[in-house]
């Protein structure tokens, strides 16, 4: 190994011009590197002679944790390349030739690193038991002169192409019945009323999932009245995974549902379905505000127990309040999609919302029904948009006094105007 000296440190680093800078960092990375090849040396005599006989310790690796104050994972590695790199003696003296020297002789010269070494090593692991002495030691040194000046993605290919040289038929096949598909999924309810949805998927499973979810995950486009969608990317997928679900239940084939779009139960009080105002328990286990049920009410299979003053059932399951198939198709026909002015949204998307809703009295038929995307349709209710059936049997909007103060009505002319 040739002597080399530390590199002398300005006294004041930020006068240092970028070409000194630039050359202080590849002196000391060498310095680094000959110093770490120069340790390896050092442990490789250690496990000649035998750590026990040594020190006392059963291995190197156990002695070389405690002299560097590492941990035996930390110190096993080092250890591992050390003897890989360097010739060792075994107990009867013969000597054990090290298993890639070219890489040795590259790394005490300081011309790679750790990560590098440990890349050649992993792609010498990989060559087949049937390959020759002359073989591997080519493919070794070839790797080590490459990795002098390349980088990973360079030896990773030339260990990629070497290995295709040395065993062109590839591992042998194995058994080719396919395994049973590794999926998991949990749900659970937290105090707070959330869920907590976590799931494993394999490979096949994932990809399918990650483009069902990226169809629905893309931003509302700027709305005529110049508004952003401002959702982050979780809340975008968390919404897609809502349309989705909706997307399900309505199939006709669903099992439970009959082609509905949800089927819960929801317990409330009547005056908190008619005024909006208190909570509901759905399923017995969860609660929603009463404006939630009264959104949900509009397009679902829900089965609503009304309860009295006196927690008496009042009414429950009164199926003639929600939207049929027959008007389902109708509906699609008419709105083409979202009513709701400048939203792109498909009737595959779309909840079918009463005008003026069912606990008020208001009928389940065409004139009082209209599609509306999962997002408007939570505006709709929760905003101060209105929306209303004008006299072409058409619906129509009413935006906030904020958005225009003369309140014009305003229609969804994109649906048409691309149909």
């Amino acid at each position: 190994m040739s002597e080399t000296f530390l590199p002398e440190l300005p006294q004041e680093l930020w006068r240092a011009g970028k070409l000194e800078l630039a050359h202080g960092v590849l002196q000391f990375l060498q310095m680094m590197r000959i110093a770490s090849a120069g340790l390896g040396r050092y442990l490789a005599e250690v496990e000649s002679r035998g750590a026990k006989d040594l020190y006392g310790y059963g291995s190197t690796a156990a002695w070389f944790a405690d002299v560097a104050g590492l941990s035996r994972g930390e110190a096993s590695p080092i250890v591992t390349q050390a003897i890989a790199l360097n010739p060792t003696r075994a107990l009867d003296g013969t000597e054990v030739p090290a298993v890639a020297p070219a890489t040795g002789v590259a790394a005490a010269e300081g011309a790679i690193g750790s990560e590098r070494i440990k890349q050649i090593l992993e792609i010498l692991a990989r060559i087949p038991s049937g390959a020759s002495v002359e073989d591997r030691e080519c493919a070794e040194k070839t790797l080590a002169d490459l990795a002098r000046g390349a980088g990973p993605r360079q030896v990773s290919k030339l260990g990629d192409n070497l290995l295709a040289w040395l065993d062109p038929d590839g591992n042998e096949p194995k058994d080719p019945e396919p395994k049973q598909p590794s999926r998991e999924v949990t749900l659970e309810r937290r105090k707070d009323g959330f869920w907590t949805l976590n799931g494993l998927l394999d490979d096949e499973l994932g990809a399918r999932t990650a483009a069902a979810l990226e169809a629905y995950t893309a931003p509302r486009p700027v709305d005529e009245f110049g508004q952003a969608d401002l959702r982050t990317k979780s809340e975008r997928q968390g919404d897609a995974w809502a349309e989705l679900l909706d997307l399900a239940v309505a199939c006709p084939d669903q099992p439970g549902t009959n082609g509905y779009r949800t089927l819960i139960h929801v317990t409330i009080g009547l005056e908190e379905l008619k005024t909006g105002l208190g909570t509901a328990c759905v399923d017995f286990v969860g609660t929603m505000t009463a404006r939630e049920a009264r959104m949900a009410a509009c397009d679902c299979l829900m089965l609503p127990i009304v309860l009295n003053a006196a927690g008496e059932p009042l009414d429950v399951g009164r199926l003639k309040r929600f939207v049929t198939p027959a008007q389902r198709r109708a509906l699609n026909i008419r709105d083409r999609g979202c009513a709701f002015p400048g939203c792109h949204r498909r009737p595959r998307n779309c909840h079918a919302h009463h005008i003026d809703h069912w606990a008020d009295g208001g009928p389940t038929d065409l004139r009082n029904l209209v599609l509306l995307c999962g997002f408007h349709h939570r505006l709709i209710h929760h905003g101060d948009w209105q929306v209303r059936m004008a006299a072409d049997g058409l619906p129509e909007f009413i935006p906030p006094q904020y958005l225009d103060p003369l309140r014009r009505a305003r229609r969804n002319t994109l649906h048409r105007a691309t149909a």
